[in-house]
């Protein structure tokens, strides 16, 4: 679907000044899920930076300009952490968020309807101050007006089903189905947002080989 607080996770690893982190080998549960059968996982409390929009993200203007503006201040605050504290890191995946006010127009994939919250992740020492400064440094460099609706903010989304699809987003259908399939089989009720995190680069990597983190939240019913 792609193309288609300051708070900190308590959990987050110790860090030094020698290693580069990258979260997607630290949290392996989280990043790394089977492709053939559906997982349950507890997902903490993690930051965010996160901006809303809405429409068909293959031919929505503010999407790409959504995106340009997230990976511009990812990197920015990465390279002020760094400077301030010696944390290092690899800049974590694009996730996705996606929602219609009308489920029914989610469903049949009527793109123009998707409501969608694009985001990264950032680790300990990333915080408030720290992607004020960056927001300042990347709009003196480059014009981006969407940055200004960037936020950092907790998601806690608890236990949750996860599964790696593998190919086109556009064929995710099926893999979406068989978690929620899962859902219904043990008592669980769908609850918050679809959430999908992109491990693969679509510019780099052919569409058959993409993987894609799939993940539903979910309660016992």
């Amino acid at each position: 679907m792609v193309y288609d607080c300051e708070r900190i996770p308590s959990f987050s690893p110790r860090i030094t000044l020698v290693a580069k982190i990258d979260f997607k080998k630290e949290w392996r549960h989280l990043y790394r899920p089977s492709a053939k059968d559906v997982s349950e996982v507890e997902v903490p409390a993690l930051n965010y930076l996160m901006i809303d929009g809405h429409g068909d993200p293959n031919t929505a203007p503010e999407y790409q300009l959504a995106i340009e503006a997230l990976y511009s201040l990812a990197y920015k605050a990465k390279f002020i952490a760094k400077k301030r504290s010696g944390l290092d890191y690899v800049v974590p995946p694009l996730e996705g968020l996606w929602w219609a006010a009308d489920m029914a127009a989610f469903s049949t994939q009527d793109k123009s309807a998707w409501q969608w919250t694009m985001m990264i992740m950032q680790p300990d020492g990333v915080n408030a101050e720290v992607i004020a400064q960056a927001t300042a440094e990347v709009e003196q460099k480059k014009n981006l007006p969407t940055i200004s609706q960037i936020r950092i903010e907790s998601l806690d989304e608890g236990h949750a089903l996860q599964i790696m699809h593998i190919g086109p987003y556009a064929e995710e259908a099926e893999t979406i189905a068989r978690m929620h399939a899962f859902a219904a089989d043990n008592g669980y009720a769908l609850v918050g947002k679809h959430h999908e995190i992109y491990l693969s680069d679509p510019r780099k990597v052919a569409p058959q080989k993409l993987r894609t983190v799939l993940r539903q939240p979910v309660e016992a019913e």
